[in-house]
């Protein structure tokens, strides 16, 4: 949803979905031109990716120690859950590895969800944190950084989440 709307209209360039689970957001950015790279730690959800994609690079590897060979023009990294220690180090390498221009674009579980969203980790620690998250943006330029509510659809009807949304560009 926040993908869709923030990159519809983003020039195609190469890309890292960090952390990418089953891929959609790589194969939605791939089907529209761009050169992508996914990367994940579950050989099941990267099987899946696979089935969904051939268009996408996947890559079998732990998020905290993978780096691509070259600069690149997005790194998008959705709810993805660590401590804030080891996201700060991910979320800060992630930022080095951005071509001039290069986008930095950030989504997860915000850690108001628990008490005033639906869904998400019920572990407090792994939840974002909108003004933390800002600080480790150092010389990058802030575009975006805020709490967006997403509609989640139960059985019980429709519920609203809370996520953190960090976008930032490399002068």
């Amino acid at each position: 949803m926040f993908v869709a709307d923030r990159l519809a209209h983003h020039t195609p360039g190469r890309g890292v979905d960090l952390a990418c689970g089953e891929g959609r957001n790589a194969v939605w950015l791939a089907e529209r031109g761009w050169e992508m790279i996914g990367v994940d730690f579950s050989e099941v959800a990267l099987e899946r990716a696979r089935q969904m994609s051939s268009d996408v690079e996947w890559v079998l590897a732990d998020v905290q120690e993978w780096e691509p060979a070259d600069q690149v023009d997005l790194v998008l990294i959705a709810y993805l859950q660590l401590v804030p220690e080891e996201l700060e180090m991910v979320v800060r390498r992630a930022a080095t590895w951005l071509a001039p221009d290069g986008e930095l674009f950030l989504i997860g579980h915000d850690r108001n969800n628990l008490e005033h969203g639906h869904g998400g980790p019920s572990r407090e620690e792994v939840l974002w944190d909108l003004h933390l998250i800002r600080e480790w943006m150092g010389g990058l330029q802030i575009l975006e950084a805020q709490r967006v509510r997403r509609p989640v659809e139960t059985p019980d009807g429709t519920k609203v989440a809370i996520d953190t949304l960090v976008r930032a560009r490399n002068r």
